[in-house]
């Protein structure tokens, strides 16, 4: 009965060792989807009601087909499907598929269903070279203590003139809770269909150029600047929010919301969250539902956070087309969270196609011997079938509306998700498996519908299948430099693979937000901070004398290549790493300001909350002195001459 709802009673860990699931995750897990299995009498009763189901040969709620496949229509019978124009089109079992790639309703004799004809593949993405930016760590003369949408226009800008790069790989911009505490980890949003409006540009938005000089005057006064170490979240909107509350008068904020219900329950989650805070959990009673009473609640604050969002999606707008303008051939490439605050936003807008309860996590590994809990909702599988998918189509259709790419957080969440019950802990939890070849016809039908190039983050152990579908769909993998490393026996520490091995169909970054950075790892500096906030499993030397042993492998590669002298210092050796990408095979290649500029800390230390200034850390330097940096323009050259523009 698992199998038949998806529901994993073992799985391989990260040892290849079976694992058996115990009986009581696996009943919890089915209840969750409103499955009975306390007794062997609802086991059977509920196995009968599949098998029939199974024997009714009727057609699923989701039906994916491509293009000159053959229809298998139950019993025989033919069908008809409308577009969303009304057009009918005829549908008959056995002919061949000939029906335009997008989105029909169904209709045969054995029932009705959601069409989808999605393309066999995506274009194969065009040899490109560009930057990993967070842009909230950018820092210009004019922006208010953190990096916006005016920062990232003028970023790129710069990036298309300097080497030619073809793109911009972003940090999520999705929404988050705009209430103290304001929530600074982009991999925890509120909605991912939605964005942040800490990342408007002030001076940017029409309201201001249409204010009176006073209303500018008050607007200008307000603006925070980057002083101090960190980023202040709650500081920048807090000045960011007046400013725009006052610029509110100049704009007609009602209109996106009547037009738009979507936009309009969001802005009204928003203004509710303002008076009830931020998880909609604890809210009173009658507001748990998204619906009139609580629009009617919200009350004039929907037309302002309405508007916020119709800003952020012209300032992107503005942004991506910019890119393009300025010869970029993929421009910005937005990131796609794993998941969202069970609590927030999407959490109250889409309760009936979420898990109850549930958050998605990981099994335990060698780096997390209880596994991990990243607190995140989880999509129920049969909920979206029966919704057509409709929720991950209108999240994916949002997240591209300006952009020319889209990254996918732990893409393995398209084919199986660690689901940890409630009040388990996360080594308490099984594998829950979604429809991996709708989840894919769903993303790479939008992705075609948008002209973008899709990414998958498909780092760790991976499934044969899923490097397979990947590789066939022209969905580019992700390539580490910190993980190209060969396949040893015990602990001893590995060589580093030389770039002529790194797989074609991959985007390669020398590291990520969630691992050290280069300057980080030549000097060991993720040890001591892992060592300082009591973090580290083992004995703290052993884990510096393998930092150092890591350091002395990459070195010799670096020597091997060709690429530094005997003598280089640690300066020259990051500019190595980027010479060792641009030496590769891999079809984008990817640097990063923090590696470039020598900064130590990494943005994310996974296993840290409050120890460590996770998501708030600057630049080392503003934009302008980025962009007049000789490090920058010299990386830019190397890559720019290893993937210049056609």
């Amino acid at each position: 009965m698992a199998a038949a709802h998806g529901v994993a009673t073992a799985y391989e860990d990260w040892r290849h060792r079976r694992v058996e699931v115990d009986p009581d995750v696996i009943r919890t897990i089915l209840g969750l989807l409103d499955v009975e299995a306390d007794t062997p009498a609802a086991v059977r009763r509920e196995l009968a009601r599949v098998r029939e189901r199974d024997r009714a040969d009727r057609p699923p709620p989701t039906v994916v087909v491509r293009p000159g496949e053959r229809w298998r229509l139950p019993g025989g019978a033919g069908g008809a499907a409308l577009d969303d124009s009304g057009a009918a089109y005829e549908v008959r079992d056995g002919a061949s598929v000939d029906l335009p790639l997008g989105w029909y309703h169904l209709d045969s004799g054995a029932g009705r269903s959601t069409l989808v004809v999605a393309p066999r593949r995506l274009p194969a993405p065009p040899p490109a070279w560009g930057w990993m930016l967070q842009l909230y760590a950018l820092h210009s003369a004019r922006s208010w203590g953190i990096g916006d949408l005016a920062d990232l226009r003028a970023f790129t800008d710069w990036a298309a003139g300097t080497g030619d790069a073809g793109l911009v790989l972003l940090n999520p911009l999705h929404a988050v809770a705009t209430v103290p505490a304001v929530q600074p980890s982009p991999y925890s949003p509120s909605s991912r269909r939605f964005a942040n409006p800490v990342y408007l540009a002030v001076e940017e938005t029409e309201a201001y150029r249409r204010a009176a000089p006073g209303v500018r005057a008050a607007v200008d006064a307000l603006r925070t600047n980057a002083d101090g170490g960190h980023i202040d979240y709650d500081h920048v909107w807090r000045s960011k929010r007046a400013a725009l509350e006052l610029l509110f008068p100049y704009v007609d904020g009602g209109a996106a919301a009547a037009r738009d219900p979507a936009l309009r329950d969001f802005a009204a989650f928003c203004a509710l969250a303002e008076s009830h805070g931020a998880d909609w959990r604890r809210w009173p009673e009658h507001l748990r539902r998204p619906g009139p009473k609580a629009v009617a609640e919200a009350g004039d604050r929907v037309a302002f956070h309405a508007w916020l969002q119709q800003e952020l999606g012209r300032q992107l707008g503005h942004a991506q087309d910019g890119a393009r303008r300025a010869g970029m051939p993929v421009g910005l490439v937005h990131d796609l969270a794993v998941g969202v605050d069970p609590g927030g936003a999407d959490g109250w807008l889409l309760q009936d196609v979420l898990a109850r309860g549930v958050t998605a996590g990981a099994p335990p590994d060698g780096f997390n011997r209880q596994g991990q809990d990243w607190g995140l909702a989880a999509w129920r599988p049969d909920r979206l079938a029966a919704t057509g998918y409709a929720a991950f189509r209108d999240m994916l259709r949002s997240v591209l509306a300006h952009a020319g790419g889209v990254r996918v957080d732990h893409v393995m969440g398209l084919w199986r998700l660690w689901w940890v019950p409630p009040g388990a802990s996360p080594d308490q939890g099984t594998y829950v498996s979604y429809d991996d070849e709708a989840m894919l016809a769903v993303l790479a039908l939008e992705a075609h519908r948008a002209g973008a190039v899709v990414v998958a983050e498909d780092l760790g152990t991976v499934e044969p299948r899923v490097t397979r579908a990947l590789r066939d769909m022209n969905i580019l993998g992700s390539q580490v430099l910190w993980f190209t490393r060969e396949e040893t026996a015990g602990d001893e520490v590995a060589p580093f693979r030389p770039p002529s091995e790194w797989p074609a169909g991959a985007m390669a970054s020398i590291s990520t937000h969630d691992l050290p950075t280069a300057a980080g790892m030549l000097s060991g500096g993720h040890v001591r901070v892992r060592a300082e906030l009591g973090l580290l499993g083992g004995d703290v030397e052993a884990e510096a004398d393998r930092a150092r042993a890591d350091r002395r492998e990459l070195v010799a590669l670096l020597r091997r290549e060709g690429l530094v002298g005997d003598d280089a210092a640690d300066d020259e050796l990051v500019i190595g790493m980027h010479r060792l990408l641009a030496a590769s095979p891999c079809r984008f290649l990817l640097a990063s300001p923090y590696d470039i500029l020598g900064e130590v800390r990494q943005p994310n230390l996974p296993g840290t909350v409050d120890q460590y200034p996770n998501w708030r850390i600057r630049l080392p330097e503003t934009l302008e002195e980025m962009r007049a940096d000789p490090r920058m323009r010299r990386v830019a050259s190397i890559l720019g001459r290893a993937r210049p523009r056609r």
